[in-house]
């Protein structure tokens, strides 16, 4: 018999969530619930399941897990609510639009145990496994991110109470990885352009310096006003090497010259199968992303939000 999960939240992410999870041999997608209950009847139509009423109805369908797919200001209640259900739980990043709420749903896990995934799909691109092995050895002295882009079109995002802002809703996947790949990060300086835009309040750009646990100094610098997707990945600098990654490309720069590469799998699919695969039973897949190593990420993409937003100095929080 497979695993039976149920979907909160039927937005963009969420379908996407839905059509990978519904493909999958071993599982079966027992029901969709969302605020908005007509979004969850026609996506649950579309992968052949049923919408629920609310999500206590949801819950009474037998569920192995849950995958939870909502916009950053709708997290804390609904991951609270699956811990006191006991549900293991899956959570699309980033954990929250504050630093309070992810906090408090990061200590109810730790106390329940339970087991949990989050959405940092780039964890699963084989390339970080290779720009992790030319890294190996080798001590880093510069790394730079960047996430250059546009503004998306959910009216949500364009308001940091909300969204929590670009620096926590978009550029925490490159944040991850310049944990993966260079380090912890101690402290935060910097600032940002506010925005331009009427009903906006995330600014326009922002810039900041990094300095690493480790010695080694960082930059960090996102734009949401570009016509399109511009550059969302990061660079690191050491001794001979440098390392540049993206979502769909990795370049190892030697003396001996440039080696370059491609996934050569599917992220977002990964993402989903190393949950399941837990969930059934099989070691901690390479790359799955708890609840508590997702929470060190939020709270550097905090860092650099604050930091940037107030012009201080800002320690990361451990």
């Amino acid at each position: 018999m497979g695993i039976r999960v149920g979907l909160v939240g039927a937005g963009g992410v969420g379908a996407r969530h839905a059509r990978v999870l519904s493909g999958f041999a071993d599982v079966e997608l027992a029901g969709i619930w969302d605020a908005a209950s007509g979004a969850a009847d026609v996506l649950a139509a579309e992968v052949g399941t049923s919408g629920a009423r609310d999500l206590n109805a949801l819950l009474g369908r037998r569920l192995d897990a849950v995958w939870v797919c909502v916009p950053p200001f709708a997290h804390g209640d609904l991951e609270l609510t699956l811990v006191r259900a006991g549900l293991p739980f899956f959570v699309e990043k980033p954990l929250a639009a504050d630093l309070p709420v992810a906090e408090r749903v990061a200590a109810a896990v730790a106390e329940a145990g339970l087991p949990t995934a989050t959405g940092y799909h780039w964890r699963h691109l084989d390339t970080v496994a290779r720009a992790r092995t030319a890294l190996a050895g080798r001590t880093v002295r510069l790394v730079d991110a960047r996430w250059w882009g546009t503004t998306p079109p959910p009216t949500w995002w364009s308001r940091a109470d909300r969204s929590g802002g670009q620096v926590v809703e978009q550029a925490t996947h490159v944040l991850d990885l310049l944990r993966v790949l260079a380090g912890e990060v101690d402290e935060v300086v910097g600032g940002a352009a506010p925005s331009t835009r009427e009903g906006r309040d995330v600014p326009d750009a922002t810039a900041a310096v990094l300095r690493l646990e480790s010695g080694a100094v960082g930059t960090v610098s996102t734009s949401c006003v570009l016509p399109a997707p511009t550059a969302a990945g990061l660079e690191v600098v050491t001794d001979g090497t440098s390392v540049h990654l993206t979502e769909t490309a990795l370049r190892v720069r030697t003396r001996d010259g440039d080696e370059d590469s491609a996934p050569t799998m599917a992220p977002r699919t990964a993402v989903d199968r190393a949950f399941i695969d837990l969930l059934s039973g099989q070691p901690t897949p390479p790359g799955l992303v708890d609840v508590a190593e997702a929470l060190a990420t939020h709270r550097l993409g905090w860092a650099v939000a604050e930091a940037t937003l107030t012009g201080t100095t800002v320690r990361v929080p451990r």
